[in-house]
């Protein structure tokens, strides 16, 4: 999390609805199947691709999925002609989808939640598969095994700014059961609850501030003893969090109490070399424990700019030069957006497909320049930056959230992991997917802003296969998949402001007989950034956030005879699955 990891709570259009009358059918209604037994269709066999280097490991425990008709719907005609055309073509698959592909981050201030069945009921019905712990910037200066103000002995009491100015540590502990924060036990906890599992971050700064003979091994020695007492609970660790910036803890220390010759500022050399100490040491950790684990390293996303510092400018080369291939795969963060931009809906909209993409194009072009063998590549901290109109937790940030993921995939990241489930209002500026209990206009604690909805229902409507899918018209994106139980997804976002009549059509798939989807769709609250989704028309009856009956709401569904058309309302997402015949 690129904030003062002192003070993280600082991180914290209007819809159209289709229109149509329709009512409630069951098992189908009668419709005939436009492709009776003996359809002609020609169809080729999917073939799959070979498993994409950047994806690796994080594929090992796909599943295959199954969809299952829905046997409750809202019969709807659908619209006469289309403006848009989307094809996709089912036999030519992109990828795999790692079931990792739209993870979250827990953090430390979230409070000790696995008492809290609602927030907990929320995320495992989401299931994001993959929950990064502690948090971001905080992960260094967290003390895993540690009692409430019981640092090690060699943790010094201030920590230096990057302006040179020392300030409290303000460490934090992984004992600490106060109810304001979340312990180690409880992070565990919460997993085994909500049926996810974990991705853990290193304390590396303690590596570079530590006032020890040896700090970089007192330091791996803490890490490897957290491996132990995991004991394979968790497969995938990374050592630091953003340690390339100067608002990390370690970035910049005090020489004259380092007894080890480190310098004064961090550069990538440094951490690569460090790297391969702390992996080392958990490496046999886990060996003891028969179990096997992942450790990643922290890359930089973008090429340098002119105002970067050093360290951040040199980060990417000096890393791979001093870890060379010992990391078994690279973590970039990225927020997208202007820093702290008033952006309009637009700017935001346009930022998934060619920031996604530069940034993996970018980390396989410094891998090669170093002469490395390519490694899996994550992206476990994302959002938007912008603030200033609630853009963090409306109705577009939720558009945003179905596109990075989707392009995530597309791109063949192996997992992602959204910051963050919950963090602090600042008037709209709040990473949070779920109200930590200080959003006003009575809006209770707990409550799912839009991009829970929209990824929820993305999910749902997602394959285990991503397909080549090709749109008309530049405001209409789509991410097309299969399900090995033979239906086809279609995701439709659509960044205009106007409504689009959209039709697919599927080549090498003989279609069944009716196409299933939910429209998902803004509210008329705060301009283009509407707190609120409504589900097919469907709204909450609170300020903010969707219907509390989403798991129960029924698709609409129409007949394949007339074509596979729908209308995508301006600034609006269609999650579709077309029936097998």
């Amino acid at each position: 999390m690129r904030s003062s990891y002192l003070i993280p709570w600082l991180y914290a259009a209007l819809g159209l609805l289709t229109g149509i009358s329709a009512s409630c059918k069951k098992n189908g209604g009668g419709t005939p199947d436009p492709n009776p037994p003996g359809d002609t269709t020609t169809v080729n066999p999917q073939v799959d691709p070979p498993l994409a280097s950047t994806i690796g490991f994080f594929l090992d425990d796909w599943q295959p999925r199954n969809f299952t008709i829905p046997t409750s719907f809202t019969n709807t005609t659908v619209p006469a002609a289309s403006g848009v055309t989307v094809t996709v073509d089912r036999s030519s698959v992109i990828t795999k989808i790692s079931r990792g592909f739209a993870g979250n981050n827990s953090n430390l201030w979230m409070g000790q939640f696995v008492t809290e069945p609602v927030l907990l009921d929320y995320i495992s019905n989401l299931h994001p598969h993959i929950i990064r712990f502690p948090g971001g910037s905080i992960s260094d200066v967290f003390f895993w095994n540690a009692l409430p103000n019981t640092p090690p002995a060699d943790a010094p009491a201030q920590l230096v700014q990057a302006n040179g100015s020392t300030t409290a540590a303000g460490f934090w502990y992984g004992k600490n059961t106060a109810s304001w924060t979340f312990s180690v036990e409880n992070y565990y906890n919460m997993l085994q609850q909500t049926g996810n599992q974990g991705m853990i971050t290193i304390n590396y700064g303690y590596a570079r501030y530590g006032t020890g003979l040896n700090p970089v091994a007192s330091a791996a020695h803490l890490a490897a003893d957290w491996v132990r007492y995991d004991n394979g609970r968790t497969k995938y660790w990374e050592i630091g969090n953003e340690n390339f910036g100067d608002w990390e803890a370690g970035y910049r220390i005090n020489t004259s109490v380092n007894q080890d010759g480190q310098p004064e500022f961090l550069t990538g050399q440094l951490y690569g070399e460090h790297f391969k100490v702390f992996a080392d040491s958990m490496r046999k950790a886990a060996q003891e424990t028969g179990k096997t684990i992942y450790i990643g390293a922290v890359l930089s996303e973008s090429t340098p700019l002119s105002w970067w510092t050093p360290t951040a400018s040199g980060w990417n080369t000096g890393v791979l030069s001093g870890a060379g291939n010992n990391p078994d795969y690279f973590i970039v963060h990225n927020y997208y957006t202007p820093y702290q931009t008033n952006a309009n809906a637009d700017l935001i909209l346009g930022t998934p497909q060619t920031v996604t993409s530069t940034m993996m194009d970018y980390v396989k072009q410094c891998l090669a320049t170093a002469g490395l063998v390519q490694k899996p590549v994550v992206l476990n901290e994302w959002n938007i930056f912008s603030t200033g109109s609630k853009q963090q937790v409306s109705h577009i940030n939720g558009l945003h959230a179905t596109m990075v993921a989707g392009e995530a995939i597309k791109n063949k990241f192996g997992m992602t992991a959204r910051w963050d489930l919950a963090n602090g209002w600042d008037n709209g500026n709040d990473h949070g997917m779920f109200n930590n209990g200080d959003e006003p206009d009575g809006v209770p604690k707990w409550n799912p802003r839009p991009a829970f909805f929209h990824l929820y229902y993305f999910s749902r409507y997602l394959g285990d296969r991503l397909l080549s899918s090709a749109s008309t018209s530049p405001d209409i994106v789509s991410y097309a998949s299969s399900f090995s139980s033979g239906e086809t997804g279609v995701a439709l976002v659509n960044k205009g402001a106007d409504s689009k009549s959209v039709e697919i059509k599927i080549s090498n798939f003989r279609k069944g007989s009716r196409f299933y989807w939910y429209t998902l769709t803004g509210g008329t609250d705060n301009g283009e950034f509407s707190r609120k989704t409504l589900v097919n028309g469907i709204a909450g009856t609170k300020a903010a956030g969707g219907p509390d009956n989403y798991t129960s709401i029924y698709p609409n569904a129409a007949s394949t005879a007339a074509g596979i058309r729908v209308i995508v309302p301006g600034r609006a997402a269609v999650y579709l699955v077309v029936a097998k015949q």
